[in-house]
């Protein structure tokens, strides 16, 4: 029989635990910010704030395997801004990629999975490094994240993936935990640019890189190498 004690030092354990993680549910265009899981596909997490810690798994694209979520598609004009914010400040040292996928012909931003290697960077933020005194994460406890959605972006349907890599226990492999979501946008006011380096999700990664597989604490690094492709910036 569990006792009430117990049960209590398990559920307190456990709202500890959900305290310390986070989601990525709000979209903000044009300096509005959308309610939780309009634009932004409903993770697998949403109510857990439990990470995804295997790269190389399918929630590694987008965390919906649980929810099979499809969100409403935003409007965004290319050239201008977009945010995502988390539901509540982001926790954990460590940095921040943020990868967009074009919908192919006959598909939507709603219908598209994701799968191929269609994937590009946009945005990031890294780690700061001194030759080995400190390393400090600029993306640590920032309710959220803006960007500009490049001006030579074309137009169409595309996905929005934000992660965060979470570094505080990387120092083994399989350690990092990622905070991720996908939000659906239309893009118009485009050019004709070429987006890449591309890179499926999963595959990009194998949870052996330096800027995954690394203990931030001792020996502090001297230098840190962001994981994942050059940004594309139109």
């Amino acid at each position: 029989m569990v006792s009430t004690k117990s049960l209590f030092a398990s559920l307190l354990s456990f709202a500890t635990l959900a305290s310390c993680h986070y989601t990525f549910p709000g979209l903000v265009v044009n300096g509005v910010s959308s309610a939780d899981w309009t634009y932004i596909r409903k993770t697998n997490n949403f109510n857990s704030n439990a990470p995804v810690t295997d790269v190389t798994s399918a929630d590694f694209r987008c965390y919906t395997s649980q929810t099979n979520a499809v969100a409403s598609t935003a409007l965004v004009t290319a050239g201008s801004k977009i945010g995502i914010n988390a539901n509540q400040a982001v926790y954990h040292p460590g940095v921040i990629n943020v990868y967009m996928a074009k919908a192919p012909s006959g598909k939507s931003a709603a219908s598209f999975d994701g799968s191929g290697q269609v994937w590009f960077k946009v945005y990031q933020i890294s780690a700061v490094t001194n030759g080995g005194s400190t390393i400090t994460f600029p993306a640590q406890n920032q309710p959220g994240y803006s960007f500009t959605i490049p001006k030579n972006l074309p137009n169409g349907d595309y996905l929005v993936r934000i992660e965060q890599a979470a570094l505080h226990a990387a120092s083994t492999f399989g350690g990092a935990q990622w905070y991720i979501s996908c939000s659906q946008i239309t893009v118009t006011g485009g050019g004709s640019g070429t987006p890449g380096p591309l890179v499926s999700i999963p595959g990009v990664y194998t949870g052996n890189e330096p800027g995954i597989l690394i203990n931030i604490y001792y020996p502090i690094p001297k230098t840190y190498t962001q994981p994942g492709p050059s940004v594309w910036s139109g």
